[in-house]
């Protein structure tokens, strides 16, 4: 592999580790809730998905200005805008409780932050992984892994919404946790399409 072709593949690692970094970081904010915290945990997240944005900018550029990839420019921007979008999803999430002042966090939630660290690192994996996608055996069995635990996610999020009508007697508390939930699936779809961009590759290259 070429030092210009090793860019491309580090900054998706680089990018994945700070999705990661925000997920174990949200998980830790929910875990150990406290509400008067809120204005320092969304000055933290933010440095995370700031790092993000920062190597999707860097993508941008690289891209801008190369001739030869290894793999079509397109698919080397799409994948960085999706991994990008996992950071801004999870950074929404906390975005949400602040803007909403919620004072307690349910189990659920708590539960589901939990399977969104396990999607983006195995989402960190899987973009570990990508550099062999001419030989793609191994990303084809990470990609169902990755696949296999967003749907878990969305059982999940039928559960939790169901469970808030009963949980919650306020209408207003029902329709704030079936929304932080909604937000919640979302960071688990953005996970599984970065997976989706890579079999996309794969499929293209071999």
């Amino acid at each position: 592999m070429t030092k210009k072709d090793k860019f491309y593949f580090d900054n998706f690692i680089d990018a994945a580790t700070a999705c990661c970094d925000s997920a174990d970081f949200l998980l830790h904010c929910l875990s150990h809730y406290d509400v008067e915290k809120l204005p320092e945990m969304l000055e933290k997240m933010h440095k995370f998905e700031h790092l993000g944005d920062t190597k999707k900018h860097e993508m941008s550029a690289a891209l801008a200005k190369a001739f030869v990839t290894p793999v079509d420019r397109e698919d080397l921007a799409l994948i960085s805008n999706n991994i990008d979008h996992v950071n801004d999803r999870l950074e929404e999430v906390l975005q949400y409780l602040y803007v909403d002042d919620m004072k307690v966090i349910t189990p659920e939630a708590i539960d589901f932050v939990s399977m969104l660290v396990e999607c983006t690192y195995q989402m960190k994996a899987l973009l570990e992984e990508f550099p062999n996608f001419k030989k793609p055996a191994k990303l084809h069995e990470m990609i169902i892994e990755l696949s296999n635990s967003e749907e878990k996610c969305d059982r999940l999020f039928l559960e939790a919404t169901h469970k808030a009508k009963s949980q919650f007697t306020d209408v207003l508390d029902v329709m704030f946790w079936r929304e932080i939930y909604k937000k919640m699936e979302a960071c688990a779809d953005a996970c599984e399409h970065v997976g989706d961009c890579i079999e996309t590759v794969v499929m293209k290259n071999t």
